[in-house]
């Protein structure tokens, strides 16, 4: 049902199309390689024009949808959901606005969690977690016996294969 009336929708506006469809499930982690194709051919200008049944057909997620969206803008590909009422058709004005509230919600949504994350780190942080890299193991005083050898940090560094930041912090 869902291409049929897509299919009829291009044929109105006389347009050619291909399908790209995916029969697997779109939740989280889901393997979409037709959607994946889309996209790297959406770079590549092979088409105008994306046309959805649905938004949530295109997207995951209001994050996924939205980074999709802005995509294939950058890309100079059009973004039609007809049973919506969604056309980025850059030269309407009601589209440039949906572009703008598309771009402001995926910042916000990533200034949220980036606060979000801060705030997780300042709590592990708090309560003695290391956060981060790994800790680099080896024998700190290797450092000093090695420095009275006479031998250099880069030689130190290649040795205990440890950066010669963390060899000059413990050695200081």
């Amino acid at each position: 049902m869902q291409l049929t009336e897509l299919h009829e929708y291009c044929r109105r506006q006389g347009w050619a199309h291909v399908d790209y469809v995916d029969k697997a499930s779109g939740k989280a982690g889901s393997n979409r390689p037709q959607l994946e194709q889309l996209m790297k051919d959406a770079r590549l200008k092979k088409f105008d024009v994306v046309l959805v049944w649905k938004v949530d057909r295109f997207g995951r997620s209001l994050r996924h949808f939205i980074d999709n969206v802005l995509a294939l803008s950058d890309a100079g590909v059009r973004f039609v959901a007809p049973n919506q009422g969604i056309d980025t058709d850059k030269k309407s004005p009601y589209s440039k606005m949906l572009m703008h509230l598309l771009a402001m919600f995926a910042e916000f949504e990533r200034d949220i969690i980036v606060e979000r994350v801060h705030a997780g780190v300042a709590e592990a942080k708090r309560r003695g977690v290391h956060c981060g890299r790994p800790q680099k193991v080896f024998q700190k005083s290797r450092i000093e016996d090695m420095r009275k050898q006479g031998k250099s940090w880069r030689t130190i560094e290649r040795e205990l294969r440890v950066p010669q930041a963390t060899i000059r912090r413990y050695a200081a």
